[in-house]
């Protein structure tokens, strides 16, 4: 299966808590961006308007990609709580 067929067997119920935060102060001396384009889930975006990384976590494959490319240390991450988060129907 490849990423895009990923979302076809994927469902999420949704906390009203981010369970990822993006720590601004700190993201912001990264010019790399890797989030933005390495996420499979493109929850990453690069807002012009507000000059900074903006996550949408409703969406979240839980994968660990921007925790394990974020060389700034940017990300606050937890899994979330039980019960919410992704949801990989046909395994």
């Amino acid at each position: 299966m490849n990423i895009e067929g990923i979302f076809d067997v994927t469902s999420y119920r949704v906390n009203t808590e981010a369970h990822i935060r993006v720590v601004h102060e700190r993201c912001a001396g990264c010019s790399v961006r890797a989030c933005t384009f390495a996420c499979p889930a493109r929850c990453y975006t690069w807002s012009e308007e507000r000059e900074r990384v903006e996550f949408a976590y409703e969406a979240c494959l839980e994968c660990g990609t921007c925790l394990v490319l974020c060389d700034q240390g940017a990300l606050d991450w937890h899994y979330p709580r039980g019960g919410f988060g992704v949801r990989f129907r046909g395994t």
